[in-house]
């Protein structure tokens, strides 16, 4: 279950929880956070249908990393509705290095975990994840 890299394991609601966003839209998003002591990835918070791209982004904290998933609608130039799961690792400039380390390393092995990724965003201030970015990384 851990990986020997970083010796991180992945709590199993992690993936329950994925699932329930891909197959039954149950979440908008799902941010995850590393438990260092434990040593292993958890579900932190999660965010029901309804929520904003606003009401997720205020929901990770300014200075301290996370992971998360984010189930993003939008409509096509073709005017076809669509959405796009995107894997968001955040790490923002005033985190502590040693955490940005234990994310940075353990990333590739969460992000396999999750079946079904269909766009990944590396963000280290709120800039690199804003709307416009979302929006055009979708299509």
């Amino acid at each position: 279950m851990a990986n020997a890299a970083s010796g991180m394991a992945v709590h199993d609601d992690c993936k329950l929880k994925f699932l329930e966003l891909k197959a039954k839209r149950t979440y908008r998003f799902i941010v995850y956070k590393i438990e260092e002591k434990q040593k292993q990835v958890v579900v932190e918070k999660l965010g029901e249908p309804t929520q904003s791209y606003e009401d997720f982004t205020a929901s990770l904290p300014a200075d301290e990393c996370r992971y998360a998933v984010y189930d993003f609608d939008f409509v096509t130039a073709e005017n076809c509705q669509k959405s796009r799961i995107f894997f968001i690792a955040w790490s923002p400039d005033t985190s502590r290095v040693r955490s940005k380390m234990i994310y940075a390393s353990s990333k590739d092995r969460f992000k396999r975990e999750l079946d079904g990724i269909q766009v990944e965003l590396q963000a280290t201030d709120p800039t690199e994840m804003g709307l416009d970015v979302i929006r055009s990384r979708a299509n």
